[in-house]
């Protein structure tokens, strides 16, 4: 489908009613170019027009791996996504995403309208209210657990000392300690997902946060007998951030990938990669792998849902709400690439 063939696009009175719209609308053709965009959204995103819906919709040189316009393409059906969305500002905005077919006379898929809303008001609220009402119960469920952990600990060492035996007691301390951190941890995230911080943004040095960072975790990937590796780009520039909220997004990226390793019985050892490096001309990266054992796809989907978590009972889900909240605030976005059986990479991109 060419220029030629939209046509009624380009008539006033038609064109007005699609460029009055509150919504982002794009016409794309099979290779994913962009054909036709409404006002709305070139407001937002400029042109767009030639260019591929994922370079304008992610700022990225990939295809989304679950794009509903191919599926369209592909079945003639409506299809419904949600996808994340940077606009041109750097903002990064929800949306629910229509994809739907426009039929040549021979009822082939000559194109695909793409409708695009911005539910981000409707999320945060939300998010607030799952927050507000779930929060109480699931913190005290698993504070609970912590402090009986903390008095199992303490007996051990209590015994430990009156028996003579010194190996007893070092067990029972390694169990005291492991629950102060969880209960530390909770703390924190629990203080920062309870309230809208306002982020104090000041230069800072992307490797400078991840050494530290990478440090804190050093001893207990140690304990764990897990490698913690930094691999940092020299060459990152200081960039504008709350370098307080990225040290604590980093710190449950990382405290998460080594709990994943501490779980896997497959691997002989076990790995965790923190990396600092450029994702592209204007943008810089951290990415948090292991090798554990991966995620499917029902726990990658829900990975971001309130009180998620993929330590069933043993977690409260607040570690990663916290990262995608620290992540909004830079004007960032989160990929997951994940493996059963091969292990997970966390990338969070930020604007330089």
């Amino acid at each position: 489908m060419n220029q030629a063939d939209l046509s009624p696009f380009h008539d006033l009175t038609f064109k007005s009613v699609l460029d009055a719209l509150p919504c982002y609308l794009t016409i794309q053709d099979a290779d994913l170019n962009i054909l036709f965009a409404n006002q709305t959204f070139r407001n937002d995103f400029g042109d767009g027009v030639g260019q591929h819906c994922y370079q304008v919709f992610q700022g990225t040189e990939h295809k989304c791996r679950k794009c509903p316009v191919q599926k369209t393409f592909a079945d003639k059906n409506v299809h419904i996504a949600e996808e994340t969305i940077l606009l041109r500002d750097g903002s990064v905005n929800q949306m629910i995403v229509y994809s739907a077919p426009l039929l040549s006379l021979t009822g082939n898929v000559s194109a695909v309208i793409k409708l695009l809303t911005n539910v981000n008001m409707i999320k945060d609220v939300q998010k607030e209210l799952v927050t507000l009402g779930q929060s109480f119960a699931v913190l005290t469920h698993d504070l609970k657990n912590m402090l009986e952990g903390l008095e199992g600990g303490a007996y051990v060492v209590d015994e430990g000392i009156k028996d003579g035996d010194w190996k007893l007691a070092g067990k029972g301390w390694h169990i005291v300690k492991k629950n102060i951190t969880e209960i530390s941890r909770v703390t924190q995230n629990t203080l920062y997902s309870s309230k809208k911080r306002t982020p104090q943004f000041q230069k800072a040095k992307p490797n400078e946060v991840a050494r530290r960072t990478v440090e804190l975790y050093q001893e207990k990937a140690s304990a764990m007998a897990i490698q913690l590796i930094s691999l940092l780009n020299p060459t990152l520039p200081q960039t504008s951030m709350d370098a307080s909220s990225i040290t604590r997004m980093l710190s449950n990226l990382i405290w998460n990938a080594l709990e994943a390793c501490d779980k896997d019985q497959r691997q002989a050892s076990n790995a965790v990669f923190v990396r600092a490096d450029y994702y592209n001309k204007s943008h810089w990266m951290f990415e948090v792998e292991d090798n554990a054992d991966g995620m499917d796809e029902d726990t990658e989907k829900n990975l971001f849902e309130e009180f998620f978590s993929t330590k069933g009972d043993k977690g409260t889900g607040l570690g990663l709400m916290v990262v995608d909240r620290i992540v909004r605030n830079h004007k960032g976005k989160i990929e997951i690439l994940t493996r059963p059986g091969i292990g997970s990479l966390f990338r969070t991109i930020f604007p330089i």
